[in-house]
């Protein structure tokens, strides 16, 4: 598939790659809330899974398990880190059996903001998607797509936070000037907080 007519990821799509990512896809299937041909051409509608085919839920986790992460054995996969093992949002949480709607591209505007100005600036309806959300569209349509990449250079702000409240973003495969390795990131924003200080020096 062409990378940029991929606009739609429904059960049929997920069936496709269920030897690379075996999930439970649950009937009776929720009906598309938009009809596939009004889709803009920046926009992946995409039917979300609970749980993978082994009945356990498909965390970032599970998914994390699933793909690996060194490049030299196996491609997609996760970026070598594991500070988020024990955190909720990459052991417990999950999508729901459900249809989301998410942009294949970072808008313009966004960048160099910080999220909470984001928060702010976005408009009716527009929500930031959760990290299992950001993964798991990443992998699947890396394996639809034979190779195609969502957001190569780019981290996209996510939902969650972690236990100490700072916030998830995710994303960036490739690394531009090359000196980390492939994989998917998942990172947390260091959110400045009352215990952070400076203590100047006065001249003399």
């Amino acid at each position: 598939m062409e990378g940029k007519s991929l606009n739609f990821i429904g059960p049929e799509e997920l069936r496709e790659i269920s030897s690379d990512l075996p999930v439970l896809i649950r009937e009776p299937l929720p009906k598309p809330p938009i009809d596939p041909k009004d889709l803009k051409e920046n926009q992946l509608l995409i039917l979300g899974v609970s749980r993978a085919q082994d009945g356990e839920k498909l965390t970032i986790n599970k998914m994390r398990e699933t793909f690996g992460w060194d490049p030299q054995k196996s491609e997609p996969c996760f970026y070598n880190q594991d500070w988020y093992l024990r955190e909720d949002f990459a052991q417990n949480k999950t999508l729901e059996d459900k249809w989301y709607l998410i942009k294949k591209e970072v808008a313009e505007e966004t960048r160099g903001k910080e999220p909470e100005k984001i928060l702010e600036d976005l408009k009716e309806k527009e929500q930031l998607p959760t990290a299992i959300l950001t993964a798991f569209t990443f992998f699947i349509y890396y394996l639809l797509t034979k190779g195609d990449i969502l957001w190569k250079h780019d981290f996209v702000w996510c939902s969650d936070k972690d236990s100490n409240g700072d916030r998830i973003y995710t994303g960036r495969y490739l690394d531009p000037k090359k000196i980390n390795k492939n994989g998917f990131n998942v990172h947390r924003h260091l959110s400045i907080k009352p215990c952070y200080g400076a203590i100047p020096q006065i001249k003399l």
